[in-house]
């Protein structure tokens, strides 16, 4: 159990809590584009080393991948237990300076260096920033508030996607991805001077802080709402990370689109994505006001929206883009809806000093099985669908890799089921005043 702050901690004009919420979300929203334009710059990437495609997928996928598994959750203890502004600083700045050194690359092994090195922004960044949230933002307006910093992710893709693009095409894929580091920095110089560590809320345990990593990720796993939260995260991220990663592919091959006008619909996707975060992260905080079980209600309204609307997309005759560009840009608004209710409702049912590590584990999950094995299962099986699917092999796959979303509602489903006890053994009341701190009412 943890004691709450008071209220006036959420307000203080120290912290500037809308300042650095804004500050985070740019900050991620680069560390996003950095992880995402490559996807953009894979053509003239490959042509001039001579890549293939395994190395290709090696770069932009499961390098990073890797990377985070090894360094997530012990930067998210971390992030416990120490200073999270200084963590923040040091893994974006680290994931800057590693994109722009990824624009002096000579081949592949140096591309590959840089490109899973810059992991370590989101590993260590992510999850330190998601705790400072938690501890800026009162629990009745923590959702919006973790719509906003998840808001980052969305807006970094369409970054990608229309300035990367757009960049690459006038100056070259080296300028593109120097641009983005070299931002990167500047930003991380500006948090690291005009942000300061927030107050955090109080534990009713003092050894909590002291725990070793291990016990932390077992105590966070052997809880059933957080071990099924990270579950159903992992789930609805294996089918995202695999649509995203092949969405483009498909508008080309199975509607006839051009590139550029492929890009243009994934971008209005993207734009939709952010939309879609944003509203759910509104909604939850309205609905839980009637019934906390709504931070988690949420978003199984999202999965279970989405899940009809990409089947139909994928389903669709070649050539009826107008019909795809609209079911996409739904998919997409959709799809989002679990991501800021879910970290708040984990901000609520672990204790303070777990929080960024609870964090981690939910984005790992997320990064070894969404971002490391969707692009390449997927790929897989449209290979294997091929000789009967033929040109649709890829749409059957890609619905095959939404079906996770299934086992998402479910998993959802058992997570709020055991969600109410959680938050009542983990909510104590804030203390009364001290005489101290009492006001004076002149009686």
């Amino acid at each position: 159990m943890h004691v709450s702050p008071p209220a006036d901690a959420y307000e203080t004009g120290l912290h500037r809590p809308r300042y650095t919420l804004a500050l985070l979300t740019v900050l991620s929203a680069f560390s996003f584009m950095d992880r995402q334009i490559l996807a953009v710059l894979t053509q003239p990437v490959k042509l001039e080393f001579g890549l293939t495609d395994l190395q290709i997928g090696l770069i932009t996928g499961l390098g990073f991948a890797l990377t985070f598994g090894l360094l997530g959750v012990p930067l998210g203890r971390w992030a416990d237990q120490h200073e999270r502004r200084r963590l923040i600083m040091v893994c974006r700045g680290a994931g800057g300076a590693l994109a722009a050194l990824g624009a002096t690359a000579s081949g592949f092994w140096m591309l590959l260096l840089s490109r899973s090195g810059g992991a370590v922004s989101d590993a260590g960044g992510n999850p330190a920033s998601l705790s400072m949230v938690a501890d800026l933002y009162p629990p009745e307006q923590r959702a919006r508030a973790m719509s906003v910093f998840a808001s980052g992710g969305s807006l970094g893709a369409l970054m990608a996607l229309v300035g990367g693009s757009w960049v690459a095409q006038a100056y070259g894929w080296r300028v593109a991805l120097a641009s983005v580091g070299c931002v990167s920095l500047l930003l991380t110089c500006l948090f690291w001077l005009t942000v300061q560590e927030p107050r955090r809320s109080a534990s009713g345990n003092p050894l909590d802080a002291r725990q070793s990593s291990l016990g932390a990720v077992r105590e966070i796993w052997s809880a059933p709402v957080t071990r099924w939260l990270i579950v159903a995260a992992a789930c609805v991220l294996l089918a995202g990370y695999s649509f995203g990663s092949w969405n483009t592919a498909l508008l080309v091959r199975h509607h006839g689109l051009s590139l550029r006008a492929a890009g243009w619909i994934s971008g209005a996707a993207a734009l939709s994505s952010m939309v879609g975060g944003l509203v759910s992260g509104a909604l939850a905080d309205v609905l839980t006001r009637r019934d906390p079980r709504w931070q988690i209600g949420v978003p199984m309204l999202g999965v279970a929206a989405a899940l009809p609307t990409g089947l139909a997309y994928l389903m669709l005759p070649a050539g009826s883009v107008q019909a795809a560009t609209l079911l996409v840009v739904l998919y997409a608004f959709f799809l989002t809806w679990w991501v800021a209710p879910t970290y708040a409702a984990l901000s609520l049912v672990v204790a303070p000093e777990r929080r960024a590590t609870a964090s981690a584990m939910l984005l790992l999950a997320g990064s070894i099985i969404g971002n490391g094995l969707g692009a390449i299962l997927t790929g897989w099986l449209s290979d294997r669908l091929a000789p009967v699917a033929g040109t649709a092999s890829l749409a059957w796959a890609l619905s095959l890799m939404l079906a996770m979303l299934l086992p998402a509602l479910l998993a959802f489903a058992r997570a709020r089921r055991a969600y109410l006890p959680a938050l009542d053994a983990n909510r104590m009341p804030t203390p009364p005043p001290t005489p101290e701190t009492t006001p004076c009412t002149g009686k």
